[in-house]
């Protein structure tokens, strides 16, 4: 015979989530970050790919685009890290890449100031998504 619930039961129901429900959330979050990062990696190359080529650019738009997908690589590696360490080794790593991202961003800006449209929403993502990292670093290691 089934029990009906009362209602101290929905309170609690509405109140505390079952764990299933704080994994599957937990994991959005990540899902979330790593499709930012991707897209970051993805807009770097479009830009990059716009931008002329020459003896100036192109070694900036290589390292910038390297550094771009690093940050969503590394972070990835991050989620499947086997203790909290390597997690946390893993996200300082991305954080250490969205940084020099940034820095190849403020050269490219240099050598290319025409294309400050284009050029400025990459540099604000880059630092971003490092306070984003930097953030988490400190909430697992704090």
């Amino acid at each position: 015979m089934h029990k009906k619930p009362n209602n101290e039961d929905k309170h609690f129901k509405t109140q505390y989530p079952r764990k299933s429900t704080m994994v599957a959330n937990s994991t959005n979050r990540y899902r979330e970050l790593e499709n930012r990062t991707t897209a970051f990696a993805k807009q770097a190359i479009a830009i990059c790919q716009k931008l002329p080529r020459n003896r100036i650019n192109d070694p900036l738009v290589s390292q910038a685009i390297r550094a771009t997908g690093s940050v969503g690589a590394n972070y990835r590696e991050a989620n499947e890290a086997v203790g909290k360490k390597d997690f946390v080794y893993r996200l300082r790593i991305a954080r250490k890449e969205a940084k020099e991202a940034q820095y190849w961003f403020e050269l490219l800006l240099e050598a290319n100031s025409f294309q400050k449209e284009t050029l400025v929403p990459l540099l604000k993502e880059a630092e971003e998504l490092r306070n984003i990292l930097s953030a988490i670093i400190n909430k697992v290691s704090g």
